[in-house]
């Protein structure tokens, strides 16, 4: 009578596709972060504020503060060069 054969797998490699999405996306998430953390760093400023690049509205007024404002890094060229790690 019951013609539909089911898999029981199914629901297993599930689970395994959907966490390796969540392992991708917290990946690309830290990735993200630590360039903004680089930049902030370069251009003179607290290299903290590449972690409020990860909240929305605050992110757009960073990336407007870094587009048209004065970084701190040219206001004292004296300051010596960040060493490269």
């Amino acid at each position: 009578m019951d013609n539909v054969t089911t898999s029981s797998s199914f629901p297993m490699v599930s689970s395994a596709v959907m966490l390796i999405g969540l392992l991708v996306w917290l990946a690309l998430i830290v990735l993200y972060a630590i360039m903004w953390w680089k930049i902030f760093k370069k251009a003179g400023y607290t290299p903290a504020l590449g972690l409020a690049m990860l909240i929305p509205l605050v992110n757009f007024c960073l990336l407007l503060m870094l587009a048209f404002g004065e970084w701190p890094i040219s206001r004292n060229p004296q300051l010596p060069p960040q060493p490269q790690q």
